[in-house]
C-alpha cells in the first residue's frame, strides 16, 4: 500500500512539503516566541489571561460574524444582488473570529486585522486578484449545467447543404 501523499491545488507538488512545514511547524513556533515576549513585557499571567480572553472572545465573533454571513448573503439572493462582497466580507470576518480562537498572539493580530474594516478591504483585494479570474472562468464554465441556463437550438440534422460543380453554374 502506497502512502497518500498531500498536495495543494495551487502549488506544484515540490511545495507541498513547504507548506507542510510553514503551517505545523513554523506557526507554532512563531506563536510560542511571540508568547515568551509578551510574557516577559508583561507578565506570564497577564499573557496567559490575555490569550484566553482573546480567545473566549473570538469564539463569540466567529459565531456573530457566521450569522452575519448567512443572512447577508440571503438578503442578497432576496434582492437579486450578487452575494459576492458580502459572502466575502462575512466569511473574511468568520475567519478573523476563528484566528482569534486560536491560542497566540501572531493569530491574534491577523484575525484583528480581519475585523477591521482596512484589513478586510486588504484582504478581499488581495483575493480578488489572485483568484478572482479563475473563479470567474470556473463560474462561466458551470454557468451552462446550471438550471434554467439558456439553450442552445437542436442542430439541423436534416441537412439542406449539396456538393454541386461551381464551374458549370450560370453567371
Amino acid at each position: 500500500m502506497q502512502p497518500i501523499a498531500w498536495t495543494c491545488p495551487s502549488l506544484p507538488a515540490p511545495y507541498a512539503g513547504e507548506v507542510f512545514l510553514l503551517l505545523f511547524i513554523a506557526v507554532p513556533a512563531v506563536e510560542v516566541l511571540a508568547f515568551v515576549e509578551v510574557g516577559l513585557a508583561i507578565g506570564w499571567l497577564w499573557a496567559l489571561a490575555l490569550l484566553i480572553t482573546t480567545s473566549v472572545v473570538g469564539l463569540g465573533i466567529a459565531r456573530r460574524e457566521g450569522r452575519a454571513a448567512i443572512i447577508e448573503v440571503s438578503r442578497a439572493f432576496s434582492e437579486r444582488r450578487p452575494p459576492g462582497t458580502p459572502a466575502l466580507d462575512a466569511a473574511l470576518g468568520s475567519i478573523g473570529g476563528l484566528l482569534l480562537a486560536i491560542p497566540g498572539f501572531v493569530t491574534d493580530a491577523l484575525g484583528a486585522l480581519l475585523l477591521l474594516p482596512p484589513g478586510r478591504r486588504m484582504a478581499r483585494r488581495w483575493l480578488s486578484g489572485r483568484f478572482g479570474a479563475r473563479f470567474v472562468g470556473m463560474a462561466a464554465g458551470a454557468g451552462r449545467f446550471a438550471r434554467g441556463a439558456p439553450r442552445r437550438p437542436p442542430a439541423d440534422v436534416d441537412s439542406t447543404a449539396f456538393e454541386d460543380d461551381i464551374g458549370g453554374l450560370p453567371r
